[in-house]
């Protein structure tokens, strides 16, 4: 039963995607309003066919840019975050090869960052300054990569650099946020479980997809916390470090309360 399940939710990603491609081609170059709007509508709908219930809690920034930094603990994590909010990624570049994963990241519109050249740290400032002029959210996770979702990794506080970009003035609003994967199937997740869903990169990316989608339904928190700026806590590294702890509680909680 649970690879009949797998099979039917991934067929339905997989025909799915050649008209998200047309659709998404015609709106980025006619209306990228639009464009936006589907995505996060698409990841809505994505949400739905892993069968991922969201919890949100807080109240994101909006009619505002904004830099949302997030604890990070599958691929899943862009859907859910993209689903709730209409928001773009900020992503290491090898993330565009992955299979599937990468090509709905670039229909995304996600900014992919080159960590092996050193005049791309330049070029990713200067897209991001732009994206945020034009309004949009964008979506950091500073630990740099994957955990296994009941812990937070340390924050890298050099990508907080994005931090201290600057909207008509004033220092851009960083918003913490916690990704909190609590149950499957109405029960707290073990952690065997846990690994169904959280990728650590300790398993193939197909192999942790295959699980994923015979796996399910799950019950995900996502917790808007309150934003802030490196003025209002007094620099770069300090916000950092504020974040980590903010996430780090709140996904503690989250967890603690989800029998």
């Amino acid at each position: 039963m649970a690879k009949v399940k797998g099979i039917y939710k991934g067929a339905k990603v997989a025909l799915s995607i050649p008209f998200v491609m047309a659709v998404q081609t015609v709106l980025m170059r006619t209306s990228p309003k639009w464009s936006k709007h589907f995505t996060h509508r698409y990841s809505n709908w994505l949400n739905k066919t892993m069968t991922a219930r969201i919890t949100v809690n807080g109240t994101p920034v909006k009619d505002e840019p904004c830099l949302i930094v997030a604890n990070h603990a599958s691929w899943q994590d862009i859907f859910l975050i993209g689903g709730t909010v209409p928001v773009a990624f900020v992503a290491k570049s090898d993330v565009a090869e992955w299979p599937v994963i990468g090509t709905l990241a670039r229909m995304a519109g996600t900014v992919f960052v080159d960590r092996t050249r050193r005049q791309a740290s330049g070029e990713t400032k200067n897209v991001m300054q732009d994206r945020l002029e034009n309004g949009e959210t964008l979506v950091l996770f500073p630990e740099g990569t994957t955990s296994d979702g009941s812990q937070i990794l340390p924050f890298k506080s050099a990508l907080f650099g994005a931090s201290q970009l600057e909207i008509n003035g004033k220092p851009v609003k960083v918003q913490p946020v916690t990704v909190a994967y609590k149950k499957v199937w109405s029960l707290p997740m073990a952690r065997a479980v846990r690994n169904n869903f959280a990728w650590a990169g300790d398993v193939a990316l197909g192999e942790h997809l295959w699980n994923n989608l015979q796996s399910g339904p799950i019950d995900v928190s996502i917790t808007f916390h309150e934003p802030m700026t490196v003025d209002d806590v007094g620099g770069r590294k300090v916000l950092a470090k504020l974040s980590e702890e903010i996430i780090r509680e709140g996904l503690a909680q989250e967890l603690a309360n989800c029998h």
